[in-house]
C-alpha cells in the first residue's frame, strides 16, 4: 500500500524516480501517489464490510481538485468546513447527499448555499447555530438535517492545538445541554435531528481513547432514545492517526530512534471501535482525511547551502514553513530522506528554510546522511495539511503539485507565479 520507497539507493514514488521529477518540475514540489490514495481509501471502505456507513473525506486535509475527483469517483462522501470546500466538493463530483458541513462558525451565506444544494447534514455546534439554520431553512423553504456535535470531555494524547473533545474546547455542545436541546428540537421549524456527531481530535493513535469516546457517544444515543428521540446517524468524526516515524528505511538511512507502534493503522483503529459503534444501531459516518492522504504525498526540496554556526550545522533548503508549516506550528515530525543515497556518513543537523523566521525549520538536531549543495531531499508523509496550510508569507509562491500514476507524472496544480502570489 505504501508506494514511496527506496530501490537500491534511489527514492521512488510508484515507478517514478523522484529526483527525475524534482529536476523536471523544480522545487519545492508536492508529489502524490495515485495508487496510495486509492489504496488507503479502499482499505477504509473494506473495513466496514456489511455495516451501513458513509465515509466523508475531510476536505481540509488536502483540497486539490484532482485528488477530490479521484476520491469522489470511489463513491465516498465529503466533509466540508466552509463554502469554499462545499463548492470544491460539488464541482469535484461528490454527491450533495453525501456531503456533511462542519465547523463552529458557519456563515449565513454558507448555510443557505448548503441548504439550496441539499447536502446530507449539518454538524451543529450550538443552540444559536440551530436558530440561525432554522430561520434560513424557513425563509428558503428547505429542510435542514442536523447532527448535534456533543462534547464528551474526552482527553486525547495529541497536540493541544488538535485536541477538540475536552470540555474547554470551542467545539461541540456539552452533553447535558445537548440532551435538553434534543428534547426541544421540534420547536425549531425547518430542522430535523437525524443524529449525533462526535470528533475528539486529530492524529490520535491510541485505540483506548477512541474506544472510550465510542462508549460515551453510544451511551448518549441510548439515553436520547429513552426519551423517545429518534437517532438514525452516528457520525464518529475522524482523527485517526498515521505513523510519521521511519516511514522509509534503507541501510544508509539512520533510524530516528523513536519507538512507535507500527501496528497502528486506521484500519486497526476502526476495527477496535466498530463493535462498540454497532451497538448504537445507527448508520455510521466517519470523516477520514489524514488517514487517506498523508502517506500518499511528499514535499521535495533542494539543498541551497550548508552553513556551520554556533556549533551547529544547518542544511538550508528551498522549501520553507510557508510550504509545510506543521513542524513549526505543531512541532510535528516528518522523516527527511535524500532522493539519492550515496553517503554512509551521518551528521547531526538542523534542516531549515529560507524565510526570515527562526521558526522556519523542518528538523532540529536530526541525524541525517551528509548532503551537499544541489542535493534533493524528501519530506515524507506530507500529503495531509501540507499544501492545504501553505501560504504566500515572505512574498513566496506556493509550490506546484504533481500526481504520479505508475511511471507517468501530471501537473495537478501549477506553481504560482510572482504575479499570482
Amino acid at each position: 500500500m505504501e508506494e514511496i520507497r527506496y530501490r537500491d539507493n534511489r527514492l521512488y514514488c510508484e515507478e517514478t524516480f523522484l529526483e527525475d521529477v524534482a529536476r523536471q518540475f523544480g522545487t519545492p514540489l508536492y508529489v502524490y501517489s495515485k495508487s496510495s490514495l486509492l489504496d488507503h481509501c479502499r482499505h477504509i471502505e473494506r473495513t466496514f464490510d456489511d455495516i451501513e456507513h458513509l465515509s466523508c473525506y475531510a476536505v481540509k486535509a488536502n483540497g486539490n481538485r484532482e485528488i477530490l475527483r479521484l476520491l469522489a469517483n470511489e463513491g465516498i462522501g465529503a466533509d466540508a468546513g466552509s463554502i469554499g470546500e462545499l463548492v470544491l466538493s460539488i464541482e469535484a463530483g461528490f454527491l450533495p447527499e453525501k456531503i456533511t458541513f462542519s465547523g463552529v462558525g458557519k456563515g449565513d451565506d454558507e448555510i443557505e448555499f448548503a441548504l439550496r444544494n441539499n447536502i446530507h447534514s449539518f454538524n451543529v455546534e450550538s443552540e444559536e447555530e440551530i436558530n440561525v439554520i432554522s430561520e434560513i431553512a424557513e425563509r428558503t423553504w428547505t429542510m435542514a438535517n442536523i447532527l448535534l456535535r456533543v462534547n464528551l470531555d474526552i482527553q486525547t494524547p495529541t497536540h493541544r492545538y488538535t485536541s477538540t473533545g475536552h470540555k474547554h474546547s470551542k467545539f461541540g455542545i456539552e452533553r447535558d445541554r445537548a440532551l435538553e436541546i434534543a428534547k426541544r428540537i421540534s420547536a425549531f421549524p425547518g430542522i430535523k435531528l437525524i443524529g449525533i456527531h462526535s470528533h475528539i481530535g486529530s492524529q490520535i493513535t491510541d485505540a483506548e481513547t477512541f474506544r472510550n469516546a465510542a462508549n460515551e457517544v453510544v451511551a448518549f444515543i441510548q439515553e436520547l432514545r429513552s426519551y423517545g428521540i429518534d437517532i438514525k446517524d452516528l457520525n464518529f468524526g475522524g482523527g485517526f492517526g498515521v505513523q510519521y516515524h521511519d516511514f522509509v528505511s534503507h541501510p544508509l538511512l539512520p533510524n530516528d530512534g523513536i519507538q512507535t507502534d507500527s501496528g497502528v493503522t486506521t484500519v486497526n483503529l476502526l476495527k477496535s471501535i466498530l463493535p462498540v459503534l454497532k451497538e448504537s444501531n445507527c448508520r455510521i459516518l466517519i470523516q477520514p482525511g489524514r488517514s487517506i492522504v498523508a502517506h500518499a504525498g511528499v514535499l521535495l526540496t533542494k539543498v541551497l547551502y550548508i552553513k556551520e554556526s554556533g556549533g551547529k550545522k544547518f542544511i538550508i533548503v528551498d522549501a520553507g514553513m510557508n510550504d509545510l508549516i506543521r513542524p513549526s506550528l505543531y512541532q510535528a515530525y516528518h522523516q527527511i530522506a535524500p532522493l539519492t543515497l550515496y553517503q554512509s556518513t551521518h551528521e547531526l543537523v538542523d534542516v531549515v528554510g529560507p524565510l526570515c523566521e527562526t521558526g522556519d525549520f523542518f528538523a532540529q538536531d536530526r541525524t541525517l546522511p551528509a548532503v551537499h549543495r544541489g542535493d534533493f531531499l524528501a519530506l515524507l508523509c506530507a500529503g495531509a495539511y501540507g499544501f492545504a496550510l501553505s501560504s504566500n508569507y515572505n512574498g513566496r509562491q506556493r509550490p506546484a503539485e504533481i500526481m504520479v500514476d505508475g511511471s507517468e507524472c501530471s501537473i495537478i496544480r501549477n506553481r504560482e507565479t510572482v504575479q499570482q502570489g
